[in-house]
């Protein structure tokens, strides 16, 4: 009961009408966003990170939080009329959606993508208002030892996980981790890797590395490919569901909201391996196995609950524990940085009008999505004819714009660059920018609580070993990296 107290004072904080009109701007950007190829939110959130510094907290959240929920839908715009998936999540419904819009079915098939989204992201959306708390408790008897090693643990799944291969993760991450020990050593005064500039004594701004890396790097990358010509399949036949659609999309959607949420909690779990298995479970479980591969509605219903569902477990970990288990979600975390806010167990207590304002405007922007994508998604579509010049003209723009207005000062906009040049170079040769954000942001917490476990346990190193929780984490992190190795190697 005390939950649903609270969230009634999200409520109330959400439907402000200030808050209202960020909810709409964010999902309107965000569903803009999925339809484009090639970008996506955590790009978006990261060109938008300067507002931080003009804009209160928790209307700064919900504009974000809109965004990565919209880019979500959008993404399934352009599979579906164009063969062209907006994000990697949206490559099963690419699969079966555009068989079906070029059968006249594209209707249907928008409509099943768009309801199942809805009816995922509200599913998501009541597991982070019910699991979150709890956890929070659980992470409230973590000591420094348990913080260490599950930050390792983080640390490596994302690095095992994202990119082409361990190594490649692990070059990404340490990156990330020297970027954050530039500065100030705040235990004994010194200043490391400053080079004896003082902007750099106050560290590097996080937000410069993640529009250096996501927006400059993301986009140098995208403006050297040749550009390719696809045609847009026309939105014709029936305007809705029939029944039998219907009938044949309720399970997959609820059977995708089940699977797709524990993934998005998970380091690294991520939206693409949900919706493969939502794909492969509805072929095993369809009477109609037949039409997988040539417009099946159930390969569009369920990956795409799939995929939403996904996207509300990724704020779980993120809100209740510090850790973020995706590249938007590492982006948002530098915001909370940004306004001195440090996400964890804690931050439910200190933050509590942001917290819940943040997840009711969820439920708030689900409702925007299912209203903008249902009659809209040719007008969605019609994004696509703004040239590839203008539009990676304009976010070059931003960029400059907005990390110059952080602080006026010329270094930024160096560093800026010469990030931004390191990104298109890791995009170019498929090292995964995530790790390197999530290490400039973490890093620095894990070194603390490393030394802070020492300090207790009088220079033992033995103590990130005898503490059970401690050692179970660790051992996940060694099992995450072995694992895939002797697999390798068997094969």
């Amino acid at each position: 009961m005390e939950t649903l107290g609270l969230l009634a004072d999200g409520f109330a904080v959400a439907l402000q009408p200030v808050n209202l009109l960020w909810a709409i701007v964010g999902v309107t950007l965000g569903t803009a966003v999925g339809v484009l190829p090639g970008l996506g939110p955590a790009l978006t959130i990261a060109l938008l990170l300067p507002i931080t510094f003009h804009v209160p907290a928790t209307a700064a959240f919900i504009l974000f939080a809109g965004i990565y929920y919209g880019a979500m839908y959008g993404g399934s715009t352009t599979s579906i009329l164009l063969n062209t998936p907006g994000e990697s999540a949206t490559i099963i419904t690419a699969l079966e959606g555009h068989k079906m819009a070029r059968k006249g079915r594209a209707a249907a098939a928008l409509a099943t993508a768009a309801i199942g989204s809805f009816i995922a992201g509200t599913i998501g959306t009541l597991g982070i208002t019910f699991l979150a708390p709890p956890l929070v408790e659980l992470a409230l008897q973590f000591g420094p030892a348990d913080y260490f090693s599950l930050m390792v643990l983080a640390f490596v799944a994302v690095s095992a996980v994202l990119g082409s291969s361990v190594l490649r993760g692990l070059t990404a991450l340490a990156f990330g981790i020297l970027l954050g020990l530039i500065g100030i050593d705040l235990q004994t005064g010194q200043p490391r890797f400053t080079f004896g500039l003082p902007e750099l004594l106050d560290g590097i701004n996080v937000i410069v590395v993640a529009v250096g890396l996501f927006a400059v790097g993301e986009t140098l990358y995208l403006a050297s490919r040749p550009l390719g010509h696809a045609t847009l399949t026309p939105l014709k036949g029936r305007a809705w569901m029939t029944r039998e659609d219907w009938r044949r999309s309720w399970k997959p959607w609820l059977r995708g909201s089940v699977l797709g949420f524990p993934f998005g909690a998970l380091p690294a779990g991520g939206a693409e391996v949900p919706t493969f298995i939502s794909y492969f479970v509805e072929k095993k479980l369809s009477r109609h196995p037949e039409e997988f591969g040539h417009g099946a509605i159930e390969g569009v219903a369920g990956p795409e609950a799939a995929n939403n569902a996904s996207a509300a477990g990724v704020l779980v970990p993120m809100l209740a524990l510090g850790l973020p288990t995706s590249a938007t979600a590492a982006i948002m975390l530098s915001a909370f940085q940004s306004y001195g806010i440090n996400p964890g167990p804690l931050l439910l207590q200190t933050q509590p009008e942001l917290v819940w304002g943040l997840i009711a405007s969820l439920y708030v922007g689900n409702v925007m999505l299912l209203v903008l994508n249902l009659p809209l998604a040719g007008l969605w579509a019609k994004i696509l004819a703004i040239p590839s010049p203008w539009l990676y003209g304009g976010i070059l723009m931003f960029a400059t714009i907005g990390t110059y207005g952080i602080s006026q000062s010329p270094i930024d906009l160096i560093l800026l660059y010469l990030i931004g040049g390191v990104g298109y170079l890791m995009r170019r040769f498929d090292f995964p920018a995530a790790p390197t954000v999530i290490g400039m942001i973490l890093g620095p917490f894990a070194e603390q609580e490393f030394r802070r476990a020492l300090t207790i346990s009088g220079g033992e190193f033995s103590v990130f070993a005898t503490r059970p929780l401690s050692a179970m984490l660790l051992g996940l992190a060694v099992l995450l990296l072995v694992v895939p190795l002797l697999l390798r190697h068997r094969r």
